[in-house]
């Protein structure tokens, strides 16, 4: 292989927001795209494709499809610390994720439009997300769901069990919201339901971000691009930093075959790394100057805001015993994975009635339990992403701050004294089978007990958003409206990492709307369509003013770190 290509797009990932792109730009056979993932091609891969395997992947298959990696630990749960991993292989975090389909509501879009301008609007999100989604399911509102895009999207089960009859019925009662039947359509998204929508193929095999943009009719085996498409795979490849003259980025050093190689690029190169694109934008020199001098980094714009603002959701849990006679799922289809659930508002939130704050999954066994995932949605507590030195193998310092606001401990608690208490209440008269076992009704009504058991039963969601927050440079922002990064040129981060308000639920259908959104938005630069890009050259220009103190550019050593979108872990960590 040479040391030299020229491409007119390079792309770090083939994550949701990556693959999307690469797919979009290249569908104009004149436009030259390199795409890098760090990982391989596994779509066939039995522990990928077979989604009744998607709880157990990070269990038994981290080291083949993960890279590994490790959070400081948090202070508000006891010093306890969660892996900080991504998925490495072809198709990023949607390849290994728990396949739930969960678009952000029209509430998120009107917070984003208030800060972005119409771009993000709740009507145009709907309508990208209806061109990206061949939904396969029941609806009342086909004005709302799409049916001839890329990403197939299931709704199962067809026939939903006794068990997950029980639990909606249940979660109605104590709520008073109504069972919904599409919690995507945006005129319903609070209630319970007895289907999930996930990222499946009619026959339920797992759709990734891989199989429905880079598939056989996109890319050949060896990563060329099909029928004239200037499109090229390079996997196996990890991304070092970007190159840049002038404050212009200009290509992309990275690692391949244990060989240090440069692509350059003639128009621009699109980050879309997920977890690790703040870590790639570091080492390539933005970012807080004095993080950066003591990393060894030559400044190239100061930005305090790269790798702050970091969110995640959290998740705990509540476990019922069960009625042996109750299966969990359809003998069927053990494809549809869970077994009900509801979206929420806070409990105590009386103004907020149609706000989602809540996220509950129901997760049945066949050792006659059933567990609820208990997501709180709006955290205040906020982390960071910090490198320790110029060496791209070396893990970063992130701390996910889990806990660090008391208001999130307090939200969570009211999720077990009101939702979960009466929820067991009704499950109990419905079917007296069915108990809580963990935590006990007497945990609950001890406030010490109940705040123990929270941090003691805290697991870790691979939620992570905004560490590279979309929003004016004034407002904390890393890159703008259409994704370029404030200070210098030609470089976009596309992927959950730039998500300026937190997302109600799931992040990939963000990281999947955000990827189509940038790639359209370049493409009428090109035709030429929009002039609103002079703007934006023109605030990079005057963000250039925020020069860091020039210091020397110390070689960067060829080593291996990973590069792709978004990660996951379910198996009671739940995912993207």
């Amino acid at each position: 292989m040479g040391s030299n290509f020229i491409y007119d797009y390079i792309i770090v990932g083939t994550g949701p927001a990556g693959a999307v792109i690469a797919k979009t730009l290249s569908d104009d056979k004149r436009t030259s795209v390199l795409v890098l993932e760090a990982g391989g091609n596994n779509d066939k891969d039995k522990p990928i494709s077979d989604s009744t395997m998607a709880s157990e992947l990070e269990e038994q298959f981290f080291p083949q499809y993960f890279w590994q990696g490790e959070g400081v630990p948090q202070t508000g749960l006891d010093d306890r610390t969660f892996e900080w991993t991504t998925g490495r292989l072809m198709g990023g975090g949607s390849s290994i994720n728990g396949e739930q389909y969960v678009r952000p509501t029209s509430r998120v879009f009107k917070e984003w439009e208030s800060l972005l301008g119409p771009l993000w609007s709740p009507n145009r999100a709907i309508q990208r997300f209806k061109r990206l989604e061949k939904y396969n399911g029941k609806t009342k509102n086909t004005l709302a769901r799409g049916y001839h895009g890329r990403i197939d999207i299931r709704q199962a089960p067809v026939n939903p069990t006794s068990m997950a009859k029980k639990v909606v019925t249940a979660i109605e009662r104590a709520t008073g919201f109504p069972e919904i039947l599409d919690y995507n359509d945006p005129k319903t998204p609070i209630g319970p339901f007895t289907r999930w929508q996930l990222y499946q193929n009619p026959n339920g095999r797992r759709e990734s971000s891989s199989t429905a943009f880079l598939s056989s009719d996109i890319l050949t085996p060896n990563g060329r691009g099909i029928d004239g498409r200037q499109l090229r795979l390079f996997s196996d490849s990890t991304a070092l930093r970007v190159i840049f003259s002038n404050k212009r980025a200009s290509g992309v050093e990275f690692l391949k075959s244990g060989k240090r190689i440069i692509a350059h690029a003639r128009k621009k190169v699109i980050i879309a790394a997920g977890i690790n694109s703040a870590q790639l934008l570091m080492l390539s020199g933005i970012g807080s100057s004095k993080t950066l001098k003591e990393a060894g980094i030559r400044c190239v714009f100061h930005n305090p805001h790269v790798g702050r603002s970091l969110r995640n959701h959290t998740l705990n849990f509540a476990v019922f015993q069960s009625n042996p006679h109750d299966r969990p799922l359809p003998s069927n289809d053990p494809n549809a994975l869970y077994t009900g659930g509801a979206f929420l508002p806070a409990p105590l939130e009386i103004d907020s009635k149609r706000r989602r704050a809540v996220q509950i999954l129901g997760i049945g066994s066949e050792d006659d339990t059933l567990t609820l995932g208990l997501i709180y949605l709006h955290p205040k507590s906020r982390g960071s992403i910090k490198i320790q030195n110029k060496d791209p193998l070396k893990i970063v310092l992130a701390d996910e701050g889990f806990l660090d606001n008391p208001s999130d401990m307090e939200a969570i608690k009211n999720i077990y004294k009101i939702y979960v208490k009466d929820i067991a209440a009704e499950l109990n008269s419905i079917d007296p089978t069915y108990r809580l076992i963990s935590p006990t009704l007497e945990t609950i009504d001890d406030d010490i007990e109940l705040e123990q058991f929270i941090k003691e039963n805290f697991d870790h969601n691979h939620h992570q958003q905004s560490s590279l927050r979309m929003a004016p440079l004034r407002n904390g922002g890393v890159v703008d409206r259409r994704g370029h990064v404030h200070g210098v040129k030609n470089l976009i981060v596309a992927d959950a990492s730039i998500i300026p308000f937190t997302v109600d639920g799931n992040t990939s259908a963000a990281a999947y709307l955000i990827g189509y959104t940038i790639a359209k938005q370049i493409k009428r630069m090109i035709k030429g369509k929009r002039g609103g890009f002079e703007e934006d050259s023109k605030i990079a220009k005057n963000n250039q003013k925020r020069d860091c103190p020039a210091m020397p550019l110390t070689a960067i050593r060829a080593v291996s770190f990973h590069i792709v979108t978004g990660s996951s872990r379910l198996g009671f960590s739940l995912s993207l």
